[in-house]
């Protein structure tokens, strides 16, 4: 198997330094890059198109949620999935995160084995939802409401009953074992549902999901 590409953003010369030695040190990992403003990681990502990018947030002049939303946007990156690097006691971007289209969520005292965890669980397409911290997120952006106003549920109409029990529960941060135990169904049934949601609405993965749960009021209702 090839090495995961990981691209480094960071504004702090120390964090990058750190980051590269830790992933250059472990069989399996590669730094693509360095980038130490938004606008250079947009230009990285698109030189060298990244499996991953370790995005912060605050960083000069383009920040890391601009830097986010243009990867995103951008057909020839749909590969490249992003991890935003935040302190999220402070940080009050973090619905527009999640809705910019963030694979994940690191707090910046992470424990090295758990970047790496996160950067292989995101490369393999999934999100990184881990309950330390995604419980925390969805909380607070619940809390403050969508930033823009509600799509409305018309686009949840091509849901059964069932993604739509499988949907709520996703956006209340349950895993997929938690999703099968509480519906009474199997962890591979509950995965095919997820599947059938990123399909059916067009969401690039499971925090996507997430958002649109909440958007569509779907949480708390249940």
């Amino acid at each position: 198997m090839s090495d995961v590409r990981v691209l480094l953003a960071d504004d702090q010369p120390l964090i990058r330094a750190g980051l590269r030695v830790l992933l250059e040190t472990e069989p399996g990992y590669a730094v693509a890059g360095e980038a130490a403003d938004g606008a250079e990681a947009i230009r990285l990502a698109r030189a060298h198109r990244p499996d991953v990018v370790l995005m912060d947030v605050r960083m000069p002049g383009t920040d890391g949620l601009d830097a986010l939303e243009a990867i995103a946007a951008d057909p020839a990156l749909t590969g490249t999935r992003v991890i935003v690097l935040t302190t999220f006691d402070l940080d009050a971007y973090v619905y527009r995160a999640l809705r910019g289209g963030a694979s994940g969520f690191l707090l910046k005292d992470t424990e090295p084995v758990a970047l790496l965890r996160a950067i292989d669980l995101v490369h393999a397409g999934e999100a990184l939802l881990a309950p330390s911290v995604t419980r925390r997120l969805i909380t607070e952006f619940a809390r403050r409401g969508p930033a823009a106003e509600p799509p409305g549920t018309d686009r949840l109409a091509v849901l059964t009953r069932r993604e739509r029990e499988v949907l709520t529960l996703v956006g209340a941060g349950r895993t997929n074992g938690e999703i099968a135990a509480e519906l009474v169904i199997s962890p591979a049934t509950a995965r095919t549902h997820v599947g059938r949601l990123l399909t059916k609405l067009d969401a690039r993965d499971r925090v996507q999901l997430v958002v649109i749960a909440h958007e569509a009021g779907l949480v708390g209702r249940r």
